[in-house]
């Protein structure tokens, strides 16, 4: 039954749409205990859905693994990504990371994005940006006035939240700071056993003379077995378009 909402209550809740409970998805039993009511759980469902709609960007909220274009990437990839998935519980608690290197265009932004999907699904905290955003994002924070955010307090939470998925490694122009900021962000989550999803154009190699060799060891510690290589054709030059 689809459930719609109209108003508040007095306690400023969207109204039961059965008249059972206050608003709160709780009925108050005449013993005294608290027994949920029917409206709990597509409430649950609908907050869940809206908390991974305002992290995910548009184009991938709809990912999944049973429709395209995630159906036309590389099965071996999809795969590997679906056990991760399936130990997802067990990663985060590791701090195992996820690693997809590969070509423009075959998949690895996607394959990303139902990482973060499933770890919003589960009420983990994700920050996702591309590497270039993240770069602006921290340059921001130098010239933040009294009351904004501090270098110190943005990089506490990237180093705090559950999952930090971050989008075309290698992307950015080197510099020492560069250098400096991939570095003490990667060990920092390495060191507090945060998991890290990353997707790059780069091989190992390319990684390494662009990123330095410390910050990829790092990476090759935390993501295991899980560098997932993913070379093929550019799918975005075929009418059906995949992000990479």
């Amino acid at each position: 039954m689809a459930i719609e909402e109209y108003g508040t209550t007095a306690n400023g809740l969207p109204p039961c749409p059965y008249g059972r409970c206050d608003g709160d998805g709780w009925i108050l039993n005449e013993d005294g205990t608290a027994s949920k009511c029917d409206c709990l759980e597509p409430r649950l469902a609908k907050a869940r859905a809206s908390g991974i709609n305002s992290v995910l960007p548009k184009r991938y909220r709809g990912v999944s693994f049973d429709r395209p274009p995630v159906t036309e990437i590389d099965p071996g990839a999809v795969g590997a990504v679906r056990e991760w998935i399936e130990a997802l519980d067990q990663n985060f608690e590791a701090g195992n990371g996820l690693w997809l290197m590969g070509d423009t265009g075959t998949g690895k932004t996607t394959l990303a994005m139902l990482v973060s999907k499933e770890a919003l699904k589960r009420d983990y905290t994700v920050a996702i940006y591309s590497m270039p955003s993240l770069l602006t994002r921290i340059r921001a924070t130098y010239g933040a006035e009294a009351g904004e955010e501090s270098y110190d307090e943005f990089f506490e939470r990237l180093c705090e939240v559950d999952l930090l998925h971050v989008d075309d490694l290698g992307a950015e122009k080197q510099t020492e700071w560069v250098l400096e900021q991939l570095y003490a962000l990667v060990n920092e989550r390495y060191e507090r056993q945060k998991s890290i999803v990353v997707t790059t154009n780069l091989s190992q190699d390319e990684l390494e003379l662009q990123i330095g060799p410390r910050t990829v060891s790092r990476l090759i510690q935390m993501c295991g077995e899980y560098q997932i290589p993913m070379f093929g054709e550019d799918a975005r030059q075929k009418p059906q378009l995949r992000d990479s």
